[in-house]
C-alpha cells in the first residue's frame, strides 16, 4: 500500500539549512545530498516501516532512516496511510525528548 508522505515545517526548515550549510562550500553537493534525503524519504511511501525505532526514545511512536551523515526521524500513522517526516538531523546531534 502506498502511503501519503506530508513533511513538517521544521523538517522543510531543516532540509533547507542543511542546504545553506553545505552550499557555502558547494552549491552542487548541498543540491545532491538534500536530494539524496527526499529520495531516500520517497521509499518510506512504500515501505513505511523500513526505518529503525529511534535508539535514544525507545517508548516513542518514531522511526529513523539514516541518509548519508543524516537522521531522518518520521511518524508512521497507519490508520491514516501517512508518514510524517519531523525533523531531519546531523548524525552526531544530540536528540532531546520531542
Amino acid at each position: 500500500m502506498v502511503q501519503k508522505i506530508k513533511w513538517t515545517l521544521r523538517s522543510l526548515n531543516d532540509l533547507n539549512n542543511i542546504y545553506e550549510f553545505i552550499a557555502k562550500d558547494s552549491r552542487r553537493y548541498a543540491q545532491i545530498q538534500v536530494e539524496n534525503i527526499q529520495n531516500d524519504v520517497s521509499n518510506l511511501a512504500r515501505f513505511p516501516l523500513m526505518g529503525r525505532n529511534v535508539p535514544e526514545f525507545p517508548h516513542l511512536p518514531y522511526r529513523e532512516i539514516l541518509v548519508g551523515n543524516y537522521r531522518v526521524l518520521y511518524r508512521f500513522k497507519e490508520d491514516q496511510g501517512q508518514v510524517i517526516v519531523m525533523s531531519v538531523v546531523h548524525g552526531r546531534r544530540l536528540l532531546k525528548e520531542p
